[in-house]
């Protein structure tokens, strides 16, 4: 089989990059016809200067008609995929895939408008870029054959929100990088439940990851056992920094940005990592791309529980704390139950049970199944018509 990955696709996030990985280690000859639109920048709602967004918007729209002739010059193939982010190539490729009769698988991975309207509140839903945001996205979904999510639960959102049948819908994981995020060394002496806690939290400070709920309880703790490391930057660092102005904490350390290859060290240092703790509906039906990096190292994590999560881990898992959403003081019982658990903890291979299945292969794999299932629901609508 022949995939053509075509597009803008951000080859910055590893979404895209261990679908395409996966497809090759399943021995899937993949073609990649693709423009770097996005190299360089990490947050793309942070773009504030009107220059730097007209010549992100100059530089966008300008590499499309290379693209198409690249794409027309292309051997045959069975499949076009596009990338995160591909609301604009999934309409722009649209009539070119028509013709020559090659079905478009588009991963969404995200809605603009549930980000933008829903999530972040930069607009509000009755605001005109809004409504536009979901006439964009709901043509996108229609230009595409099936639309590819991160989960079931993301998928369900974009089954209802914009009105796409279930057959035109799927869904794969996220998934990791497990090279660059290996298992942590183990420890080389004996834990004992008393001892210091260091507990890292990364990401970009935005309302889906409630960067809030982790101050809140760093404030509330006046525990100087523990040790907090906020890695960061975006949306809502301004209120953090009020925040951290109001009430100066000596146990917490705020690091803007490290390299993506230096995060693993960091994890690794780290005795307990934090996955997101928003209360937005979207929070609850996304697995951030840390979480599925701190599984695989073998890490202890707490995070939100939500059915995107359930989707993934088991009910009881070694090493694993699912709490309520916005609430800093079950965040700390968490944290205390794991101080307990701690010794029993270190020395186990944590998270084994789901890493064989976020690897890229198993991602993969996944994503063949769906485009066996797309082309034999093409085979079934031709046989129906005929």
């Amino acid at each position: 089989m022949q995939v053509v990955y075509w597009g803008t696709y951000d080859t910055g996030k590893p979404r895209t990059r261990i679908l395409i990985r996966g497809l090759r280690e399943n021995s899937l000859h993949v073609i990649e016809c693709h423009a770097d639109v996005w190299g360089g920048i990490e947050d793309k709602s942070q773009v504030s200067s009107w220059l730097k967004r007209f010549h992100l918007l100059f530089r966008w729209l300008s590499s499309y008609p290379l693209l198409v002739l690249r794409y027309l010059r292309l051997p045959k193939h069975d499949v076009v995929i596009i990338g995160y982010m591909g609301q604009l190539d999934v309409l722009v490729m649209w009539p070119f895939a028509k013709l020559r009769g090659v079905p478009i698988i588009w991963d969404a991975f995200l809605s603009l408008y549930s980000t933008v309207v829903e999530d972040r509140k930069l607009i509000g839903p009755k605001h005109v870029l809004a409504k536009l945001l979901f006439v964009w996205e709901y043509l996108s979904c229609r230009a595409a054959d099936l639309v590819v999510l991160d989960t079931q639960a993301h998928a369900d959102y974009f089954m209802e929100r914009f009105k796409i049948a279930r057959r035109r819908v799927g869904s794969v994981f996220v998934g990791v990088e497990p090279d660059t995020f290996p298992v942590r060394p183990q420890a080389s002496k004996q834990i004992e439940s008393n001892e210091g806690l260091t507990i890292l939290f990364y990401g970009q400070l935005i309302p889906l990851h409630g960067i809030e709920t982790i101050v809140l309880a760093a404030q509330r703790a006046a525990n100087a056992s523990l040790r907090w490391i906020i890695i960061g930057r975006g949306q809502e660092e301004s209120k953090i920094g009020r925040m951290l102005n109001c009430h100066p904490l000596s146990n917490l350390k705020w690091i803007p940005w490290v390299p993506y290859e230096e995060l693993v060290g960091w994890i690794h240092r780290s005795d307990i990592c934090l996955g997101i703790f928003g209360d937005s509906d979207k929070a609850g039906r996304v697995i951030p791309n840390k979480v599925f990096q701190i599984l695989s190292t073998g890490t202890p994590l707490i995070t939100r529980d939500s059915a995107a999560i359930r989707e993934l881990l088991g009910t009881e898992m070694p090493g694993v704390f699912l709490i309520p959403p916005r609430d800093p003081d079950a965040l700390l019982e968490a944290l205390n139950s794991f101080q307990e658990q701690r010794p029993k903890l270190v020395g186990n291979a944590l998270h084994r049970n789901v890493t064989k299945n976020i690897e890229p292969f198993s991602i993969g794999n996944k994503l063949i199944g769906l485009i066996h299932g797309l082309q034999k629901t093409s085979i079934d609508i031709r046989d129906t018509k005929s």
